[in-house]
């Protein structure tokens, strides 16, 4: 049998106040909840669950790695999301030419100050508008 690893199924994020949280990935963000099971709320993220998970110490949060989100323009989803009240650390720059495209990023945090980001491969040449 050949091993086969190479799809995530579930990012866990720890937060302090889940009904908070639901409020700004579900609401501020727009995600699609899945299910809320006591102090676990999932969100589908194109397959990805995304686990929002009560901290067993709400006041010692760990902070893991940066979740990106992908999105089809990032100038039109930046000012989407700061229309619904979210404050952006940057605003889309460029993150490095590829080959094939260029990489744009925007950065910001949640009410847990998790760092999250957008991001856009976008065509050669993308200026945000």
């Amino acid at each position: 049998m050949q091993l086969d690893i190479n799809r995530i199924g579930q990012i866990a994020l720890p937060v302090s106040d889940v009904d908070r949280a639901e409020a700004f990935y579900g609401g501020v963000l727009g995600l699609r909840k899945l299910y809320r099971f006591g102090d676990l709320t999932f969100y589908d993220c194109a397959g990805v669950r995304l686990l929002l998970e009560k901290a067993r110490e709400p006041g010692n949060l760990r902070h893991g790695s940066v979740i990106y989100f992908r999105c089809a323009d990032i100038a039109l989803a930046v000012r989407e999301l700061a229309s619904r009240g979210l404050a952006f650390d940057s605003a889309p720059h460029l993150i490095a030419k590829m080959e094939d495209h260029d990489l744009w990023m925007a950065f910001f945090r949640d009410p847990d100050d998790h760092t999250l980001a957008l991001m856009q491969e976008a065509p050669k040449g993308y200026a945000p508008g």
